[in-house]
């Protein structure tokens, strides 16, 4: 596991509108979500607003990871994100395979 996924400070933290990955670390989140040099679109993926962490060294092996969708790295993830992907970013994912469930439980899918 990667040292920089795991948060060292509760401010400033972030959770991906996609996975919920946990991070203050906007250099990381630019990588993973392939936005190397766009900071601005990666604030429009994370959201500053998220409920619950859940701390995971093998997501494989975990019915917490399957019941919360984690199935990526292991590091901190939340429970529940508010906010959803933009537009784009949603037809840019359905155009690669990956399907976008919201993580927002205060909007209705």
């Amino acid at each position: 596991m990667a040292l920089e996924t795991c948060p060292k400070d509760l401010r400033h933290l972030r959770a991906c509108l996609l996975c919920s990955l946990v991070t203050v670390n906007t250099n990381t989140m630019q990588s993973y979500l392939q936005m190397k040099g766009n900071r601005e679109m990666v604030y429009e993926c994370t959201s500053s607003s998220f409920d619950g962490v859940i701390s995971q060294m093998s997501p494989e092996d975990s019915w917490v990871a399957k019941w919360q969708r984690i199935k990526f790295v292991p590091g901190v993830y939340a429970v529940t994100v508010t906010g959803r992907l933009p537009p784009g970013v949603v037809r840019e994912l359905k155009s690669r395979g990956v399907i976008y469930k919201s993580r927002d439980t205060t909007v209705k899918t």
